[in-house]
């Protein structure tokens, strides 16, 4: 089972998270995001990825609440170091997003950077700083990546319905990403 590692890594070192080898996403978005974000993230965990989602933690909403952004960075650095992976939520509103850069700076060299796009969202709508990491432009190419992560072939994820196919019409991220784009960026 798949858990937010909020809860469980909190106060573990950045080496010693490495050194267990886990798999976890650090979710990146613009707050105007979070509910397509949170879908996403439920789609990972039903996969069984791990996540790191800022929702469950209760220390960044107060500092963010009470107006401390050294706290909120501290948090943010916390989560960041105690993931293997990044995935970035790439709408029209992270053009706006305070933290969306910060946070890529902080981990692009400590995580596997990837950009997810949102329904509809074409290569010049990217901010150039996410140009620089792997694109996530659909369904399909999401379940290819979680089948990386997790390594587990699709297929097997698939049929244990940890993750639906892209062109189901049931699955959960329809109305959030395309289910396939065939043309290219360039």
């Amino acid at each position: 089972m798949a858990i937010n590692r909020f809860y469980s890594t909190k106060q573990i070192s950045r080496n010693s998270f490495l050194a267990l080898g886990i798999k976890c996403v650090f979710i990146s978005h613009q707050q105007k995001d979070k509910e397509s974000a949170k879908k996403i993230t439920d789609y990972l965990i039903a996969a069984g990825i791990d996540v790191y989602f800022d929702e469950y933690d209760k220390d960044l909403k107060i500092h963010h609440q009470s107006n401390n952004p050294k706290a909120v960075t501290d948090a943010i650095r916390t989560g960041i170091n105690n993931s293997s992976h990044m995935l970035v939520v790439v709408s029209p509103n992270t053009l706006y997003s305070t933290w969306v850069p910060f946070e890529i700076g902080y981990g692009y060299d400590k995580t596997d950077l990837y950009a997810l796009c949102l329904k509809g969202i074409p290569y010049r709508g990217l901010p150039e700083y996410v140009r620089s990491a792997t694109i996530i432009r659909d369904i399909y190419d999401l379940n290819n990546l979680i089948s990386r992560i997790s390594k587990v072939d699709k297929e097997i994820l698939l049929q244990k319905r940890m993750m639906s196919d892209y062109g189901n019409q049931t699955n959960p991220l329809r109305n959030v990403m395309d289910a396939l784009i065939n043309d290219s960026y360039s």
